[in-house]
């Protein structure tokens, strides 16, 4: 009896398929994606600390992300709602990539993997296209008393845009927190890209045809998801509320 109890104990972590007919690498990218977790989620919540302490002069998205290629009149939101789109239907397509390589089908993997790819890519580029008008500001700009040493009198300075210092559209605290997570968030977006592009490169050379399964897509898979799910939160608390 007391083999058998050590059997099954062997068993149920010798590796393989076990615990929970899991591989060893999904396994690990589940206990990656955990830890992510919980650091975005430090963030948000230091964000919503912070946005409850100064709700009374706190910028309303809205009024701050309002560019849009090519159209001059303001577009509240319209950019950054195309982006979510993009990532989102990304989503769709990394989906669709892996039920793809369930059945081995090594063309529909390669041309779902690179519109997943495309669509990360424009992501990135729009996340860094809405960094720059939000850093360039508006024709308007921002009027704050700055101390003259020479008149030793204050004197009115205007600024545009937003930086670590100071923010036309409100407390730099705004700008602090947007350019700290929006970039993380893009960061791991990008991570995502290059390492979809990575496998996309190895679906083309067969790499994973010779191994007879597509379990890397699934896997890269669990991190893209988890990537546009965390975009849901980061839209959420900086654009919606």
């Amino acid at each position: 009896m007391a083999h058998t109890a050590e059997f099954d104990a062997k068993a149920a972590w010798d590796g393989g398929q076990s615990p929970f007919r899991v591989s060893y690498g999904k396994m690990m990218m589940w206990f990656f994606l955990v830890s992510d977790a919980l650091t975005f989620g430090g963030l948000l919540v230091s964000y919503g600390f912070i946005r409850h302490k100064y709700s009374d002069v706190w910028p309303k998205a809205e009024n701050v992300f309002t560019h849009f290629p090519f159209i001059e009149q303001h577009l509240p939101l319209a950019y950054v709602g195309l982006m979510t789109f993009i990532l989102i239907m990304s989503s769709v397509t990394m989906v669709l990539a892996v039920e793809a390589g369930h059945r081995m089908d090594r063309r529909g993997v390669t041309v779902w993997m690179f519109w997943t790819i495309v669509g990360g890519a424009l992501f990135v580029g729009s996340q860094a296209w809405e960094w720059y008008h939000f850093i360039v500001g508006t024709h308007e700009g921002a009027v704050r008393n700055v101390w003259d040493m020479a008149t030793k009198t204050y004197v009115q300075e205007t600024y545009h845009g937003a930086t670590m210092a100071v923010n036309e559209y409100g407390v730099p605290q705004f700008a602090n927190y947007f350019f700290f997570i929006t970039g993380f968030h893009g960061f791991h977006v990008f991570s995502g890209v290059i390492i979809n592009l990575t496998i996309f490169l190895n679906v083309l050379k067969g790499t994973y045809e010779k191994r007879g399964h597509y379990e890397m897509i699934e896997k890269v898979g669990l991190y893209w998801h988890f990537v546009d799910l965390v975009w849901v939160f980061v839209f959420t608390f900086f654009y919606l509320l």
